[in-house]
Order: structure tokens, then sequence, then C-alpha cells
């Protein structure tokens, strides 16, 4: 547990650090712990060191973990399938909406829990085949329709820019700001750890972080989404 409070040192400064660069308020990100392949025990060790929020990525694997867990807040960061949104109760944040009938099928989801389920729309800047997310094409129809949709909570984008070079991922960030910024939505959910200062320089609000503060994952089977 001493390395992740000295990585938690670390990872906090560099975010102070970004945030000083572009005149903003450290506070105004946060930061979402990915704790996908780590066991519970080291997300309740980093509940304790400070880090509410916790993304996994994949349904079953986070129904295991959660109830191990006290005291945080999850976030699915992951691709969504819409056979899996009847489990979604224990989330307070969606990242990963990139279809309309996705959509629809939260908005049935939300009326079985009888509340709101906050998403972001997950956008495929860099238009990779490899990634999910809606196309830049065909994102602000989406937007449109989820805004529609009764019982769904609007917060703003998600992206993941191609891996690589830090400053390389730069325009594929600002060009999802641009686009927040003209649809009116104020969360953008971009960065990951090789990545998430120059996001942060660019707007993010919410940066998912797991290698430079759990160190790698343990090598385990890839279990079905």
């Amino acid at each position: 547990m001493t390395d992740l409070a000295a990585n938690l040192a670390r990872l906090r400064a560099r975010i102070a650090s970004a945030c000083q660069h572009v005149g903003r308020d450290p506070s105004s990100v946060r930061l979402v712990a990915v704790t996908k392949g780590q066991p519970a025990a080291l997300a309740q060790a980093a509940v304790d060191a400070g880090i509410l929020d916790l993304g996994e990525n994949r349904i079953q694997e986070a129904l295991a973990k959660i109830p191990l867990v006290s005291g945080a807040r999850w976030h699915l960061i992951g691709h969504l399938q819409r056979n899996k949104v009847k489990h979604l109760a224990p989330f307070v944040l969606i990242h990963s909406v990139d279809s309309v009938r996705l959509a629809q099928a939260l908005t049935e989801q939300a009326q079985a829990l009888g509340r709101s389920i906050a998403v972001l729309v997950q956008v495929n800047v860099s238009g990779e085949s490899s990634k999910f997310g809606v196309s830049w094409e065909e994102a602000p129809d989406l937007l449109g329709w989820v805004r529609r949709l009764e019982g769904l909570a609007l917060q703003g984008l998600m992206t993941i820019a191609p891996l690589g070079d830090a400053e390389a991922a730069r325009p594929y960030f600002h060009r999802l700001a641009q686009l927040a910024r003209s649809e009116g939505l104020e969360e953008l959910s971009m960065g990951m750890s090789g990545d998430f200062a120059v996001a942060i320089e660019e707007g993010a609000t919410v940066i998912r972080v797991g290698t430079a503060l759990f160190g790698a994952r343990p090598a385990t089977p890839e279990p079905e989404q």
C-alpha cells in the first residue's frame, strides 16, 4: 500500500501541475481510479486513500467486486452491451453510450429503477476501427436523441485517444472539448495514464487512471463481457 500512496502523491502533483499550466483549479478534475483487473483489496485501499470514484470496464467483474468495496462511487467506463443494462443500479455514471439502441435500452432501465441514469456519450474522435464510440459525424444526432429520451441525464462526452505519444493525443482532446462547448455540455471524460496531463490542459473534467496509480494489471484471462 506504500506504493499506492506514493503513486497517488505523484499523480496528484502531476494533476496540479497540468492545471496550473492552463490556469485551472485542480479540484475541477475528478480522478476515476480504473480498477479493471485489480483485486478488491486494492480498490478498497484506493478508497481509503481518498479516491472515491472507481471505474470498471466490464459488468461481470464489477458486480463481483462492488460488494467487497465500501465507500466507492462506481463508474462504468467500458463498452456496454444492451443485454447488460439491467445490472447498472450500482453505477453513478455510464461513460460509454454510443448508439441510439443502447440509449433506448438505458431509458427502459431507468424506468425500471425509478430514477434517471447519468450518462456520457462516447465519441470515436480518432475514427479508429479498434475503438468503440459513435462516429464524429453522427455524434450530434446521437446527442439529440439522448437529450430527448426520458430517464437519461446527459452529462457530457467521453473519448479514448490513440495510443502513443501524449502530445499526439492533443488534437483529439481539443476537438472533443470544442464539441462539448458547442453542445453546452460540462463533463469531459478523457485522458488515461499516458496522456491525462494533456487531456487536462485541453479541458478534461474526468480522467481515468489505472496503471499510473496501481501499476501493471495482473496477467489474467480476459473475462467474457
